[in-house]
């Protein structure tokens, strides 16, 4: 399941560069997490990256787009292809 940035989101940057599949854009006014490339972390760490540095605690997962753990590894092997 990809993750979502909610609305209390502080647009601090933190979470931006901790993203392995670079899937945390930048956007007005909060930041957005691409589901096509959020992997959760998948292949990378052991946690979601991004939810382990947010000062406050606004990325939780996207009820809109569940994947299993392994879609999630299957995703992160095509991010790697690219």
């Amino acid at each position: 399941m990809a993750l979502l940035i909610n609305d209390e989101c502080i647009a601090c940057d933190a979470c931006r560069e901790e993203c392995p599949n670079e899937a945390i854009e930048e956007s007005d006014p909060i930041y957005f997490i691409d589901p096509d490339r959020c992997s959760e972390c998948v292949g990378h760490f052991d946690e979601p990256q991004c939810i382990a540095v947010c000062p406050v605690d606004c990325i939780i997962t996207d009820p809109d787009n569940i994947e299993s753990a392994e879609e999630l590894m299957l995703k992160f092997e095509q991010l790697q292809e690219e």
